[in-house]
């Protein structure tokens, strides 16, 4: 039974190939293709508002030399959004629950936002490892403190989203078998473990969508550091 539990969470197989790859090219299916009624279409209308909308807030907290991202930032919080909440429907894998890619989308986009720092202006990129004011003796363990919360950054934000999904995904599954269960024992409290279930499912579309944003607004801030 603890097994079955995370089987949820193995990337699905055909003839030994993984499709985690699969899984998450399948997002990119609903995003229209442009043709003469793309504007006057009225998905399409919403998609551009809502793209709009995500641009803007994350361009928020950026300076104008951070614009040059927003391509970037805008399509990975559209990918994260879209396998989250796709990863909530029956019979579907979510890739967002495996540390190892939310690893390889965190590392190489703190790594850029690091490096560009140290190219654009190394002095005070470097001078974040050492607050102003700070009295001599405590000057190399302060440094040796920061250097490690500015490595674990890409850590965190891989563990915080995997963990989220992770959990949430757990509960479903835990309330729902125990909905299963108890149906044909006793009804009354299979039906409000149902209500349960709902209102937990309603939940983690939330968690889905504020962890997504999240992470690309944490990237963001980031890259704000640095430019």
């Amino acid at each position: 039974m603890n097994l079955s539990f995370f089987d949820q969470f193995t990337s699905p197989c055909l003839l030994g190939i993984p499709l985690i790859l699969l899984s998450m090219l399948f997002p990119t299916l609903l995003l229209p293709s442009p043709n003469n009624r793309w504007i006057t279409n009225r998905l399409s209308t919403l998609q551009l508002w809502f793209l709009h909308l995500i641009t803007k807030q994350l361009m928020i907290p950026l300076n104008k030399n951070g614009h040059k991202w927003a391509l970037l930032l805008t399509s990975l919080m559209v990918l994260l959004l879209s396998i989250n909440l796709l990863g909530l429907l029956p019979y579907t894998f979510t890739p967002t629950t495996q540390l190892s890619m939310n690893m390889a989308l965190a590392f190489p986009l703190w790594l850029a936002t690091l490096l560009t720092g140290l190219r654009n202006q190394p002095s005070i990129a470097l001078g974040h490892l050492l607050p102003e004011g700070t009295p001599t003796p405590l000057i190399p363990a302060l440094i040796l403190i920061e250097t490690t919360s500015l490595l674990i950054r890409p850590l965190a934000l891989g563990v915080r989203l995997t963990a989220n999904l992770t959990a949430g995904h757990l509960l479903i599954q835990l309330i729902s078998t125990a909905t299963t269960a108890l149906l044909p024992i006793m009804p009354a409290v299979s039906v409000l473990t149902a209500s349960i279930l709902f209102l937990l499912t309603i939940l983690e579309v939330a968690v889905a969508m504020i962890q997504a944003y999240v992470f690309v607004l944490l990237l963001s801030l980031y890259l704000q550091e640095n430019i």
